[in-house]
């Protein structure tokens, strides 16, 4: 706004996507959640599917709950499977928990997660009642309310991290909110949630669970909204950043969408490895490779990039911020994919001596290589884990990448298109104006509504 002749009073629409949920899960940055389970199902968590995702790995690791056993309660009561009730809510037993996690775990959010709440929430909503009373500033979630719908273990996964990101949530969104109203904004502030719609602030902060990928999402719409504009229905959404390379497939024009994903993944090619949403989502592939990821030799000498980051700050090494450590932004600086002079819109210059030191320092002299050959193992290893990654999703949903074609964008995007194109063997590209601002773009094309889910019984 400072840059054009518009005054933000003037706005009557704010559009706002962000990655606060999805980072707080990876980086277990939430508040602190207990949970009231019904008796005897206070492992749900823990014992999952029952399921191995890789059978022959013999230290086998899965993604650790975001509440701890300690922080889950008991509660004797029961609803059947049809709605009625077996055993009645002992609601002293409820007092008692609750202040016991409060008082003794100092929680700042509770998940209430009863067995078969989706056919009768009574007990959820009865226990939420006394939790309030007792503790009126508790964040509360209900298993009921976020998700009602059968299979326990994902429906409480989903509560637990809903009521795991609310406060951090609701606290970014007042602060969003004070600010903008502080700068003169008096119009409508809509958040981009993950199944493609747009949603206000009051929905935001009470299903923060379902703004996980949101920003992404936006690029993939935005995505299709191109191909449709230039007669290509099916897209290869190609979307890469700072810190990570995102890619969704759209279909006919219309971005496809699950009703399922996985955060939290111990490992990034492997289903099952991390913790299920059962949420609509923007149908997409995500991996740690991006601008800022970090080049190193392992001990097995050999090139590996990503996922660490350098982030913004200090940022790569060509950014003269202070940092030392090769990144993918250093080796395109290197190789000529990005001029010094113009990054930025000219705004920033970028250092090629810096880049092509902190190469030479952690890559080359271990690799025994030169400078440019460094910067080209770097540039290509990124190429080649993208396309995997993209070949591995194509063959989970059974697409053929080789009949569309690819809309890249993002930071980083366009100058790895064309390698990673032709890796999948994609025969068309487009580059959109403005393709390092493209998801915000494709906030401007979302409309405003919020999908649910819910399951129904009836005889066969």
């Amino acid at each position: 706004l400072e840059r054009t002749s518009a005054k933000i009073g003037d706005l009557t629409t704010i559009a706002h996507g962000t990655t606060l949920v999805t980072n707080a899960v990876i980086e277990r940055k939430g508040a602190a959640t207990g949970m009231l389970v019904s008796q005897g199902f206070r492992d749900v968590l823990d014992i999952a599917m029952e399921r191995r995702y890789d059978l022959f790995d013999l230290r086998l690791r899965f993604a650790e709950p975001v509440v701890p056993l300690d922080l889950r309660a008991e509660i004797p009561e029961r609803i059947m499977f049809d709605g009625a009730i077996g055993t009645e809510l002992n609601e002293p037993t409820v007092g008692t928990a609750v202040t016991q996690l409060v008082e003794n775990h100092c929680i700042e959010a509770l998940a209430i997660c009863f067995l078969h709440a989706y056919a009768n929430p009574s007990h959820e909503e009865r226990a939420r009642e006394i939790a309030k009373a007792l503790y009126p500033d508790l964040r509360i979630t209900t298993s009921n309310e976020v998700l009602p719908f059968m299979r326990e273990y994902e429906r409480w996964t989903t509560t637990t991290i809903n009521a795991y990101v609310q406060p951090l949530t609701s606290r970014y969104l007042d602060n969003l909110e004070s600010g903008l109203a502080e700068m003169g904004f008096h119009g409508h502030l809509l958040v981009m949630t993950s199944s493609g719609g747009m949603a206000t602030p009051e929905l935001a902060r009470r299903f923060p669970v379902r703004l996980v990928e949101s920003g992404p999402a936006a690029g993939a719409l935005m995505a299709a909204f191109l191909g449709r504009q230039a007669g290509e229905p099916d897209l290869l959404s190609f979307d890469m950043g700072g810190t990570t390379a995102k890619g969704a497939l759209i279909r006919g024009g219309r971005a496809l969408r699950r009703y399922e994903i996985e955060v939290a993944r111990e490992h990034e090619f492997k289903q099952g490895s991390g913790l299920p949403l059962r949420i609509p989502v923007i149908d997409m592939i995500e991996i740690g490779a991006g601008g800022g990821s970090i080049a190193a030799v392992d001990e097995r000498n050999l090139l590996a990039v990503g996922p660490r980051s350098a982030g913004a700050d200090p940022g790569p090494a060509c950014y003269g911020r202070g940092g030392d450590q090769p990144t993918l932004t250093d080796a395109n600086v290197s190789l000529g994919y990005l001029v010094p002079d113009a990054f930025l819109g000219g705004q920033m210059s970028l250092d090629p001596g810096a880049a092509n030191t902190a190469l030479a320092g952690a890559v080359a002299e271990n690799l025994g290589v030169d400078v440019s050959r460094a910067a080209w193992g770097v540039h290509e290893v990124i190429n080649e884990d993208v396309a995997r990654a993209f070949r591995v999703h194509a063959s989970e949903i059974g697409f053929d990448y080789r009949r569309c074609t690819m809309v890249a964008f993002g930071g980083s995007g366009p100058a790895h298109a064309m390698r990673v194109a032709r890796k999948l063997r994609i025969p068309k590209v487009i580059f959109p104006v403005g393709a390092g601002v493209m998801s915000a773009i494709g906030l401007l094309t979302v409309p405003i509504s919020f999908a649910t889910l819910r399951s129904g019984r009836l005889r066969l």
